[in-house]
C-alpha cells in the first residue's frame, strides 16, 4: 500500500477528475447555458436511411401516419452530435423524431409547438412538468401507437397546433424551446451533472495544490 502523501495519489485524483469532467462536463455547460446546443439540419431528404436499431420505431412513425422529412443533429458542446430522425404528421399537428439513447435504444418523442409554447411526450423518461401552454412527460416503453394516442390527448388539453411542419420548422422549434421554455426542464436534468464536474474540478484542484 502507498503511503498517505506519496505522488501517486495526486496522479490519480487528476486522472480521476479527468475521467469525471469527460463525461459530464457537457451536462454542466447545458445547466448553465442550454442555449449552447447547436442544432442545424442534416439530411434534408424524407428518404433519409436511419440505423437498423431504430428501423423498427421508424416503420412503426410510417405505419401510423407520419411522414418522414430528414434528420437534424443536436449537438451539445463537450459531447458528441446527436442524429434526430424527423418525420411530422399535419392532420395529428406533431412532429416525431427518433434516435439512439446511450443504451443503444430506439427513443421517440412527439413535439408539437402550439400557441406559446409546446406538449412533448416521449416513451423514455422525461421530466414531468405541466402547466399553462406547456407538457412534457414520459411513457417508459411506450410503443409508438399508445405514444401517439397519449399525444393526442395532450395536445387537445393544451392548446392548438402551430405549423408549418417542414423539417426546417422542426430545427427552429427545437431552438426556441432550448432557448426557453426548456431551461427549466434541462435544468431539472442536468444538475447532477453540474454537481459531479463541480466535484470533480474540486478533486483536481485540491490534488494540484497539495503537490505545490
Amino acid at each position: 500500500m502507498l503511503p498517505q502523501g506519496h505522488p501517486l495519489y495526486a496522479v490519480l485524483a487528476v486522472l480521476a477528475g479527468v475521467v469525471v469532467l469527460r463525461l459530464q462536463l457537457w451536462r454542466a455547460v447545458i445547466f448553465l447555458r442550454p442555449a449552447s446546443v447547436r442544432l442545424e439540419i442534416d439530411t434534408p431528404d424524407g428518404g433519409v436511411m436511419v440505423p437498423a436499431a431504430l428501423e423498427g420505431a421508424w416503420d412503426a412513425l410510417k405505419a401510423a401516419g407520419f411522414t418522414p422529412l430528414g434528420s437534424h443533429l443536436e449537438h451539445a458542446r463537450f459531447a458528441p452530435p446527436v442524429t434526430l430522425y424527423d418525420a411530422a404528421h399535419v392532420e395529428k399537428g406533431a412532429f416525431a423524431s427518433v434516435f439512439q439513447g446511450t443504451d443503444g435504444r430506439a427513443r421517440v418523442v412527439l413535439l408539437s409547438p402550439i400557441d406559446g409554447g409546446f406538449v412533448f411526450t416521449a416513451n423514455y423518461r422525461r421530466p414531468a412538468r405541466d402547466r399553462k401552454g406547456y407538457s412534457s412527460g414520459g411513457i417508459e416503453g411506450a410503443s409508438v401507437e399508445r405514444l401517439v394516442n397519449a399525444h393526442a390527448r395532450r395536445v387537445a388539453a393544451h392548446g392548438t397546433p402551430q405549423g408549418p411542419w417542414t423539417l426546417e420548422a422542426r430545427v427552429d422549434a427545437a431552438r426556441n424551446w432550448y432557448r426557453g421554455a426548456g431551461k427549466a426542464e434541462l435544468r431539472q436534468q442536468h444538475a447532477v451533472g453540474l454537481l459531479w464536474t463541480l466535484g470533480a474540478l474540486g478533486m483536481v484542484g485540491a490534488a494540484l495544490a497539495g503537490r505545490s
